[in-house]
Formats: C-alpha cells, sequence, structure tokens
C-alpha cells in the first residue's frame, strides 16, 4: 500500500474522510477548511502538512495553503489532523463566545483577555466576572470555567492605572514596552485584589457549557454575595494537635512521673524497714 492509502485507512478507523488527487491528499476539517498532505518522498516517507480553505480553485489568485508541519508515519498524520480537528473546535466555540451566537448567551458579553487568546472574559451580577479558558487538554478540546467576584479595590487600581498612563513623564509618548510592563503591574495586582473564585468545573461537552453559562449569569449576584472574603483576624484558629506535645504539657507530665517515683521510693524504703524488723525478731 502506498504512504496515502496507509493514512486514508488510519484516518478512516478515527471516521474522517478523505480523497486523493495526483500528489496530494485532501482531508476536510470544516466546511471552510480543509488539510492537505503533499507527498515529497515515497520511500522515507515524507509529506508536507498544508492547511487551506476547502473548496478553493488551486488556480485561483487567491489561494494559499500554509505549511503547518511535516510528517514521517501514519501515525503522525492521524495525529496532526486530531490536532487540527480540536483546535478548530477550540476556535469555534471561542467565536461562539465572543459573538454570542447561541441564545443562551444573549445575556452575556464576552471579550478576549488582553495576554491569553484562549481566555474570554464577561462581567456578571454587580462586581463579578465569568472567566472561560478554552484550549486542547490531551488532544480533546476542554473549557475550564471559574466565576470570579472581584475585590472591592478593583475599581480603585483601575483608576490608579489610568492616573499613571496620563501622568507618566507629562506629555511624553510611553513606548510599548512601558504600557505592557505598566498593564503587567496592574494584573498582578489585580490578582492579589481578586481573591474569591468559584469553581464551576471543566467541560468536554459544549452545549452542556452554554447551560451552564446561562446558569452562572442567573446566579452571580446571589453568588457574588455568598463569596464573602475570609478575614483571618475575625475568627480564632481551631486547636491543632500534632505529635509535639506543649512545653507547659510535657512539664507537668514530668512532674506527675517525679511525683510518681518518689511515692515509689518511699514504698520500697518501708518495705525494706518492715523485712529489717521480722529479721530482727527471728534472731
Amino acid at each position: 500500500m502506498s504512504f496515502f492509502e496507509d493514512i486514508a485507512a488510519g484516518l478512516d478507523s478515527d471516521g474522517i474522510e478523505s480523497r486523493v488527487n495526483g500528489d496530494t491528499m485532501f482531508v476536510p476539517i470544516t466546511s471552510d477548511l480543509e488539510i492537505q498532505f503533499v507527498e515529497i518522498d515515497s520511500l522515507l516517507p515524507a509529506a508536507n502538512v498544508y492547511i487551506a480553505a476547502a473548496n478553493v480553485d488551486e488556480d485561483d489568485e487567491d489561494f494559499e495553503a500554509v505549511l503547518v508541519s511535516v510528517v514521517f508515519s501514519v501515525e503522525d498524520a492521524v495525529a496532526a489532523v486530531a490536532k487540527h480537528v480540536a483546535t478548530d473546535q477550540v476556535v469555534t466555540v471561542l467565536r461562539d463566545l465572543l459573538e454570542g451566537t447561541d441564545e443562551r448567551l444573549q445575556d452575556l458579553e464576552f471579550f478576549q483577555d488582553s495576554l491569553n487568546a484562549n481566555l474570554v472574559r464577561a462581567e456578571v451580577g454587580q462586581n463579578s466576572e465569568l472567566q472561560v479558558l478554552v484550549e486542547v487538554e490531551d488532544g480533546v478540546p476542554t473549557a475550564t470555567v471559574n466565576f470570579i467576584a472581584i475585590g472591592e479595590s478593583f475599581e480603585d487600581l483601575v483608576d490608579q492605572a489610568i492616573e499613571e498612563l496620563w501622568e507618566a513623564d507629562g506629555d511624553a509618548v510611553l513606548s510599548e514596552e512601558d504600557r505592557q510592563r505598566m498593564f503587567a503591574d496592574l494584573t498582578s495586582e489585580l490578582e492579589l485584589a481578586t481573591d474569591e473564585v468559584l469553581d464551576l468545573g471543566t467541560f468536554t461537552d459544549f452545549d452542556r457549557l452554554f447551560d451552564i453559562l446561562s446558569l452562572a449569569d442567573d446566579q452571580a449576584e446571589d453568588w457574588e454575595a455568598q463569596l464573602v472574603p475570609f478575614d483571618e483576624e475575625e475568627f480564632d484558629e481551631p486547636d491543632v494537635y500534632d505529635l509535639f506535645v506543649d512545653d507547659s504539657i510535657e512539664e507537668e507530665l514530668e512532674g506527675d512521673l517525679d511525683e510518681d517515683n518518689d511515692e515509689d521510693d518511699d514504698d520500697f524504703e518501708e518495705d525494706e524497714d518492715d523485712d529489717e524488723e521480722e529479721k530482727d525478731k527471728l534472731k
């Protein structure tokens, strides 16, 4: 069997269709996207892997296939297809969240995180937000959801950052490096101000994910009210019994042992005196 025939058999076992035209194998990912394997060595074997728009004539001037990797075995080829399928699913879910394409998301306005493209956030309740991280884990598209009650200092930190932005070096224009440093500092401070996190779980079923997000939006104010910051000063530390005995208790125990030993010594001495008296009588 040829390299392409082996790849086709491997993909078919995973329920993925493919077709071959000359020295190129086409594997559709979506209606708009496909993977192309172009054989470059039939003996080694080896094939270039391209991502391209589907259903586009190769003679089209706008046609462009992007080289993304090279595979040398059937296993590599099947893994490459699985990776791109999973990545496309992640992109689709992120797009659905950002565009609110599902009616269950109509009251949520997600925006993309400035540092992590796979993280989207939406403001909920009075002063909280939903965070959804969508990424590929062990080859499976996965969404992790957190509800975060933002601390009272959040707005103060934002105002402080804006003030620093406007006042920095007078009328001087901040460099891109300065801006990144400022926002990095703000992010680290916000992490300290955002301590109350409610873990809503990790999902691979994205239909269920949308149901969870809709519920979270409805429950936001109630959760927000219950996620009260824990003040350690208002609570006494619980008693902890460990392997090490408190010094005062140890001294008390040692004192009791000494008293017991003294009493035993006195009893022993009395017994010796009684024995001596008995001996004298016998004489």
